[in-house]
């Protein structure tokens, strides 16, 4: 990038960082697999947003997705999975699940690279919006509600199909927060897709525009806020957080997080993996055959 109001970011990596004047700008970048979430993705934008909270010419950040989704959640197939390597840790000091027997390894992993991650971005000091075009699903739920704002293109939908492998909802369990427990429910137990549309009604969203308007009402929405001043924002962010969480969002994902681990072991235990034999293929074909 040229234009001097905005500072040259890298390009390259399952990560793109920029800086447009006061707004940090963090763009998932695996778009050939719909930028689902290998634990490479993961790290890296863990460190953008550490980048982004650090450097304070930054008031705003943009969450946003290369292509033609924002993410079609966790990889559970590609040729670029990662399930096995080991990263640095950083959200607990639980020990690396590399190498560890069955749940040991799962429940190890899990806390770590999503509930962990999660909760840690969802405490960045600085407002974050995502911006959120075509599939919204499972994993990638979970990086849109880290998010403070959420900015829909028409195109949008949200889904959390996980219940078809036996498993109650992702890591991060904030449904019943998100949406209300009777929608939650409604959401889960028919894993359909819900539309940019009704997201909006439901108070999922903050708003929907076309998708040709998505990325210049996001900046829009951020140059704004950014007029405010930083530690007002900060505060004001942690005010809410706080609220929220005394409504039991921390333990309720705490105890969602067990359930979540008793599935994956059930499965593996009477079937041939922790997926119920699903991967990414079956439950597109499924949620295809449902439609």
């Amino acid at each position: 990038m040229t234009v001097s109001s905005r500072e040259q970011g890298s390009d390259q990596g399952v990560v793109r960082y920029e800086r447009r004047g006061d707004v940090a700008v963090v763009t998932m970048n695996r778009p050939q697999y719909r930028n689902a979430q290998n634990s490479a993705m993961t790290y890296a934008l863990d460190d953008a947003f550490y980048r982004a909270a650090d450097d304070r010419r930054v008031k705003v950040v943009v969450l946003a997705g290369a292509g033609e989704h924002f993410s079609a959640g966790h990889d559970i197939g590609t040729p670029e999975r990662d399930v096995d390597t080991t990263f640095d840790r950083r959200a607990g000091l639980w020990w690396d699940h590399v190498g560890r027997p069955g749940g040991e390894s799962r429940f190890a992993r899990e806390q770590e690279v999503y509930l962990g991650m999660c909760r840690r971005w969802r405490e960045l000091p600085k407002p974050l919006i995502a911006q959120v075009q075509g599939a919204c699903v499972a994993g990638g739920l979970m990086l849109a509600w880290v998010c403070d704002l959420i900015v829909a293109a028409e195109d949008a939908f949200f889904a959390d199909p996980v219940v078809r492998m036996g498993i109650p909802g992702v890591e991060y369990f904030a449904h019943p927060w998100v949406m209300g427990p009777r929608f939650a429910k409604e959401f889960l137990f028919l894993g359909e897709r819900v539309p940019a549309a009704r997201a909006l009604a439901l108070g999922m969203v903050n708003r929907v525009v076309p998708r040709d308007q998505l990325e210049a009402e996001v900046l829009s929405i951020a140059g704004r806020i950014a007029a405010m001043p930083a530690l007002g924002l900060a505060l004001t962010k942690k005010a809410v957080n706080q609220a929220e969480d005394q409504m039991g969002l921390q333990t309720g994902m705490d105890s969602v997080f067990g359930l979540h681990h008793f599935a994956h072991a059930h499965n593996a235990e009477v079937g041939r993996d922790a997926l119920a034999g699903h991967d990414a293929r079956s439950m597109r074909d499924a949620q295809r055959n449902r439609s």
